[in-house]
């Protein structure tokens, strides 16, 4: 397939209608890519190759445009020197070399008109290439954005399953006896200010008792064992 085929056929495709239709767009997208920059590289090779043809008949043209003139100015010198047979021979070679700027000035107008049409095919290649890559992004996105909610979708449903419910439940359980075991180390057991507080109380005890027993009457048995 010729490169000016390949090139009117992708201008002319319709991206997002080949994208709709396809089994894999990624794939397709990726393919569609290659081929724009296939194209794209032979369209700027051409283009340099017309390009420097320019150049080159534009040299050419430049060489042709002095012999011209050099014969011209020939011709004058003959006429002065009364030479009208040699300015004669002079004005034939300068006819000669003004043909053929003629032919070199259309070969010239041609080669440029070229560079213009490539110039603007690959201004019009990169543009689908943009176009391309940029689809080709949003693929992407929305490639990994499906993978990472078919995650999601996936770890819900394996929390949702009995099997880890159970895990839960039975996580739950041993924290709880966890808890219970740690509240069972202290149960019973008196603290340092409880024991300084119940031994306060002890002796106020005591004190009450014996103000009781001094303050009941002597009785008579123990007045004569005085």
């Amino acid at each position: 397939m010729g490169i000016f085929t390949r090139f009117r056929d992708i201008i002319s495709s319709n991206l997002n209608a080949m994208l709709d239709k396809a089994e894999d767009p990624e794939k397709l997208i990726k393919l569609m890519i290659r081929e724009i920059e296939d194209t794209l590289v032979e369209l700027k090779a051409a283009c340099a190759g017309a390009m420097a043809d320019s150049k080159k008949i534009q040299r050419k043209l430049e060489e042709i445009d002095d012999r011209a003139h050099y014969w011209e100015e020939k011709a004058k010198l003959a006429v002065h020197k009364g030479r009208d047979d040699l300015a004669r021979e002079a004005l034939i070679e300068k006819r000669r070399y003004t043909q053929r700027i003629g032919v070199l000035e259309n070969d010239l107008q041609e080669h440029n008109l070229l560079v213009d049409q490539y110039q603007d095919d690959i201004r019009q290649l990169e543009e689908k290439l943009k176009g391309a890559r940029d689809k080709q992004r949003i693929l992407v996105q929305r490639h990994i954005h499906a993978q990472r909610k078919r995650r999601a979708q996936e770890e819900i449903r394996r929390a949702d399953s009995t099997e880890t419910l159970l895990k839960f439940d039975e996580l739950e359980n041993r924290i709880e006896r966890m808890e219970a075991e740690a509240d069972l180390v202290n149960f019973g057991r008196v603290g340092p200010l409880q024991e300084e507080l119940d031994r306060l109380s002890e002796d106020d005890e005591i004190e009450i008792e014996l103000q009781a027993l001094k303050s009941t009457p002597k009785t008579q048995g123990d007045s004569s064992a005085s």
